[in-house]
């Protein structure tokens, strides 16, 4: 049997966020391995490229669907399943003599008010059904999916994560460049500057850290909505200069902030599979994480929003050195478990 041609629409452009870096690793692993892809690139600053499409709007995007030659369509979708999505996974779904998989990356949504209003006859449920294969990336996404009516056996549970392979070269810009060189140890978040990260707990910690570890420093990587509300709280600390928000980087350079640091810190209000922590996990860093998600193994697991239990957690792990060996593989079996999918929904529609 050839191998699929595979359709991913999702964000796709740097700057690289889990949902980006999470399709681009999809993609450069199905290329290796022969299978034909191209890409719908639904990010704000997408561009065309060769195998990549980047519609100007909605139209383009279904106009697309439409035209392009494939067999499945794999559709991403993080943050919330609004009704525009919905109506691509409706029209992906239907569309004849093709497949169509939705993999939900957001870890939060079912729990949220949007999400438990979701039915079987809403429109989220009835494009859902529509679907060959919806993807969930932890249990409470696929309990979701049978609420909203899509059968069991087209839920498959797969988290999303590819881990890198080869040295990290990339060199971190200034002012991040003099900030790692001046704190050791080095505390490390990376993903959005929005709530339920709950960034302020970690601005609290980091000043009853360096009691015991002067040079202590925290780096909050990504962008958000609170970048300047965070910003004023760090500086009205009296340790606020050893806070520092460098806003979206490049997937190179965040990685090497990981693998150089001494500890992660996820102390999210909810959460999905998190491929920051599967990455600091594969570097070796040990990490802090709330108990709104389940984790990897290996990582400390604390009460949420318990900034006494996130304090004893991080102080033994930097007095301890829990940092462990960096991972000898890149850690694609999650890649390989959706390249097993596509083929198995190609033969379903060949009997």
């Amino acid at each position: 049997m050839s191998p699929p041609r595979v359709l991913l629409i999702g964000h796709y452009s740097p700057p690289r966020g889990g949902l980006q870096a999470h399709v681009a690793a999809l993609r450069e692993y199905l290329l290796s391995r022969g299978v034909p892809v191209e890409v719908i690139d639904l990010s704000p600053n997408r561009k065309n490229g060769p195998g990549v499409h980047g519609p100007p709007n909605a139209l383009g995007v279904m106009r697309l669907l439409l035209t392009l030659r494939y067999d499945v369509a794999h559709l991403h979708v993080g943050g919330r399943l609004s009704p525009r999505l919905a109506i691509l996974a409706l029209l992906a779904g239907v569309l004849p003599g093709r497949k169509a998989v939705l993999t939900f990356h957001s870890g939060g949504y079912p729990s949220s008010p949007e999400g438990r209003a979701a039915r079987p006859r809403s429109l989220r449920g009835f494009a859902l059904r529509r679907l060959d294969a919806a993807v969930a990336v932890n249990e409470e996404i696929a309990a979701w999916f049978r609420q909203v009516g899509v059968e069991a056996e087209r839920v498959r549970l797969i988290c999303p994560y590819a881990l890198p392979s080869g040295p990290l070269a990339a060199e971190p810009p200034e002012p991040l460049r003099s900030f790692l060189e001046r704190h050791s140890p080095l505390l490390v978040s990376a993903g959005g500057l929005e709530p339920q990260y709950d960034l302020p707990l970690q601005i609290e910690v980091l000043g009853h850290l360096r009691e015991k570890f002067p040079r202590a420093g925290l780096v909050l990587l990504g962008a958000g909505e609170l970048h300047e509300e965070l910003r004023r709280r760090a500086a009205e600390k009296p340790y606020g200069e050893h806070v520092l928000l460098c806003g979206d980087v490049g997937r190179e350079v965040a990685l090497r902030v990981i693998a150089d640091s001494d500890l992660m810190l996820r102390t999210t209000l909810y959460d999905g599979d998190s491929i920051a922590v599967r990455e600091a996990i594969h570097f070796g860093v040990p990490v802090v994480a709330s108990d709104r998600a389940p984790r990897p193994a290996g990582v400390r697991v604390v009460p949420a929003q318990d900034l006494a239990r996130l304090r004893e957690a991080a102080e033994q792990c930097l007095s301890n050195d829990a940092r462990r060996p960096p991972a000898a593989g890149p850690g694609e079996e999650n890649l390989a478990a959706l390249l097993a999918l596509y083929e198995e929904l190609m033969k379903e529609s060949q009997i």
